[in-house]
């Protein structure tokens, strides 16, 4: 399958994320095979696929979350404005506060809405007392939130609708200024209404930040996405503006998930 890939030729010194011949394994499975892709800072990347092709594990790879499984290993770089990630001397706490990882189901923590955005400000020390009144009303408008809560903010982060709590861990993930957000299938356990805000927001984040969306939903992916990856088991099999990879894709594979007769 490795000769049918339609990759653009690696250039990780000029993007902001960049793979380059990345493997992954959790024990003898080989679950990331070669990946060389990279991805452009202000944009939106969908990476798409069926069930169980890598996309969770790829987007994990970004921010080393693949290392919480104990057998994980990898081989080749990952890299983040030119620099390898998985270098021996990076700061994994540093990296964290530079990519964001939003999760598929809302995640609030048991306390405030102004605790749960605050919260990270005050690990990471990046604010006095005073000045976090600021950090968490700019989070909660970057998030599309703070019209709704603006009222409530001493109010339990539980007490909010599941549209609502997506949209405060992205406002928690907001609060530490990263530059990527990682996102993983984050509107799949929402309402079609919620769903549309947060793909509002998805489009407006681009502006400030790098957004990488792995998604299921093929019309989401067309909606909010730039750039979209294809993968299937492993691999990145064709790669592309979102436009061309819908309406004119290169590989037989893509065009076949694409078109419903597999996935």
């Amino acid at each position: 399958m490795t000769e049918q890939l339609a990759i653009p030729s690696y250039e990780g010194a000029h993007k902001k994320i960049a793979f380059d011949e990345f493997n992954l394994w959790y024990g003898d499975l080989h679950v990331l095979k070669d990946i060389s892709f990279g991805i452009d800072g202000n944009m939106v990347t969908a990476i798409m696929g069926p069930s169980g092709c890598g996309k969770s594990s790829l987007l994990r790879s970004i921010d080393r979350m693949i290392e919480i499984i104990p057998e994980a290993r990898s081989r080749g770089r990952v890299l983040v404005d030119g620099s390898d990630i998985y270098a021996r001397d990076v700061d994994v706490y540093e990296l964290r506060k530079r990519v964001g990882m939003v999760f598929q189901r809302p995640n609030p923590f048991p306390m405030s809405i102004y605790d749960n955005v605050a919260y990270g400000v005050k690990i990471h020390r990046m604010a006095s007392e005073g000045g976090l009144d600021g950090v968490v009303e700019r989070s909660l408008r970057r998030a599309a939130l703070w019209d709704e809560v603006e009222d409530r903010l001493g109010e339990s982060a539980l007490s909010l609708s599941g549209g609502q709590q997506q949209r405060l861990c992205i406002a928690r993930a907001l609060a530490v200024e990263p530059e990527v957000i990682l996102m993983d299938e984050p509107a799949s356990a929402l309402d079609p209404i919620a769903t549309a805000k947060i793909e509002a927001l998805m489009r407006s984040l681009k502006e400030s930040y790098t957004v990488v969306l792995v998604t299921h939903n093929l019309q989401q992916a067309a909606r909010v996405s730039d750039m979209t990856a294809f993968m299937y088991i492993g691999e990145v099999i064709e790669f592309g503006r979102t436009p061309d990879i819908f309406e004119n894709p290169q590989e037989e594979l893509t065009e076949n998930y694409i078109t419903g007769r597999f996935g």
